[in-house]
């Protein structure tokens, strides 16, 4: 059985949770919004005092899959409707700039032109410009995935490199830098 799949689920006070058999969809509701998410008809979702369960139907190698992910998936919900997610990005290199305006995010990479992102309406997106320190962009939703995919698609925008360390990466994030050519004898 799957080591996550069959772990409950803690429902907290103030979250309500929804499960409509007939389209198969799974609704979570709390004080930062609301999520949906759609789950193969074939599992069983029982709810009792307090925690959500979520049981396979037969053992077969698709079922064992789907299994720890539908758990995480509604798990993440939950706590996106509760506390909601954030990730903040860090913009390493000579002139690299970031503003934010509306949902619009506008970078500056040391390419010859700005580029200019439209952030989805279901996220905020913050630029902070510190003196002293790197330009930071603050990513904040409820929609864990949503999250990840956009900041995925920010730091494609300038992958680090790892000579010099250039590049947008995740505040903290540990960069493996490698050495240079060695000098002429």
């Amino acid at each position: 059985m799957s080591r996550i799949g069959k772990l409950p689920i803690e429902l907290p006070q103030g979250i309500t949770f929804n499960f409509n058999k007939s389209n198969r969809t799974v609704s979570v509701k709390g004080p930062k919004g609301e999520l949906t998410q759609v789950i193969d008809s074939d599992f069983i979702i029982k709810q009792e005092d307090g925690h959500i369960i979520l049981e396979r139907p037969t053992e077969q190698k698709r079922h064992k899959a789907m299994h720890g992910l539908y758990r995480a998936l509604i798990a993440n919900m939950i706590e996106g409707v509760k506390n909601g997610y954030k990730k903040q990005l860090e913009l390493v290199g000579v002139g690299f700039k970031a503003s934010a305006q509306s949902n619009v995010l506008e970078l500056s990479l040391g390419y010859s032109h700005s580029i200019f992102l439209a952030v989805p309406s279901e996220l905020k997106v913050q630029a902070v410009q510190e003196k002293g320190s790197n330009p930071t962009i603050i990513l904040e939703g409820i929609d864990k995935q949503l999250i990840g995919q956009v900041a995925a698609k920010i730091k494609s925008l300038r992958k680090v490199e790892p000579y010099k360390g250039k590049g947008i990466r995740f505040t903290g994030e540990q960069v493996r830098r490698k050495a240079g050519k060695a000098a002429a004898k």
